[in-house]
């Protein structure tokens, strides 16, 4: 860490603090005794515990809780103590581990965002492990894709989304449809692909030869659906599942190159299941995956 290795040392030595996925709260001990055990176990005088646990709690919006005991408190609550007893001890690294899988979805978002403002104020360097993808962008100045105990792709978290560079990522992160397409025309430039009935040119942002072949990323947010044709490159197919969830509806629809996933505000108009529609997409938004040569 740093400029130390720390890879002999033990797990007791490496200054990290850890945050469980399970919380790990010692339950017959109350608030401030979890937070403060660390504190105690180094040999803190009482006075200072006292004040650093306080100004933990007041760090993570739980200070008047000291004396509560561990059942006393909600999932939330309770994991913001987690939090608090791993950062009193100013650790050089932090580690969560699937901290919000115990949390309810409404809370989940609330409490990602406290745990990256948590995190900025300290300045503790943080590796937070999650399933979650949208906690993973949401979080994160850094994001690490992992497949198989290999590292897929690594970067910011808009690169990852935006620049993915293989099927893997491309379906981890963020919903995504991945389509081979037929490459009719190619150079330094430019790039025309057929998908089905659609005849699509845009740019090459490739460095290596374009086989006959190509995989493309479409992103849900990229379509907008049409009653008829407007250009060569709309892609036509019929709605096989149409989802109603508030804000917008999911559209599953049956296309010559596969079945796109794709989402439209629920202020539109809402097309019914069975509906001929188009898919109009803006060729400057899709996304070649660099290892889509799929005869490799």
């Amino acid at each position: 860490f740093g400029d130390g290795d720390v890879s002999k040392l033990s797990a007791t030595n490496r200054d990290v603090g850890m945050v469980f996925q399970s919380y790990a709260l010692f339950p017959h001990m109350t608030v401030e005794k979890n937070i403060g055990f660390g504190l105690e176990v180094i040999k803190m005088a009482k006075d200072e515990i006292r004040e650093n646990v306080r100004q933990s709690l007041q760090r993570v919006g739980l200070d008047g809780y000291q004396k509560r005991f561990p059942d006393e408190l909600s999932g939330g609550q309770q994991q913001r103590v987690a939090v608090a007893r791993a950062l009193v001890l100013q650790p050089k690294v932090l580690l969560f581990d699937e901290p919000l899988s115990n949390i309810d979805s409404k809370l989940r978002r609330s409490m990602r965002e406290d745990i990256r403002k948590l995190q900025q104020e300290s300045g503790i360097t943080t590796i937070y492990v999650t399933h979650d993808q949208a906690e993973a962008l949401a979080v994160s100045d850094e994001v690490v894709v992992m497949n198989n105990g290999q590292i897929e792709q690594q970067g910011p978290p808009r690169d990852l989304y935006q620049k993915p560079k293989s099927s893997f990522v491309a379906n981890f992160i963020g919903e995504s449809n991945v389509v081979t397409g037929k490459v009719m025309k190619s150079d330094s430039t430019q790039i025309s692909i057929q998908l089905g009935e659609a005849e699509i040119t845009l740019p090459n942002c490739l460095e290596e030869t374009v086989s006959e072949t190509i995989k493309l990323s479409l992103r849900p947010e990229m379509f907008k659906l049409l009653k008829e044709r407007s250009s060569s490159s709309d892609l036509s197919g019929t709605i096989i599942q149409a989802s109603y969830m508030g804000p917008v509806v999911e559209y599953n629809i049956e296309t010559v190159a596969g079945v796109i996933f794709t989402t439209a505000s629920a202020s539109e108009e809402f097309f019914q299941r069975g509906q001929s529609v188009y898919l109009k997409l803006n060729p400057n938004e899709l996304i070649i995956i660099p290892d889509g040569d799929v005869t490799s």
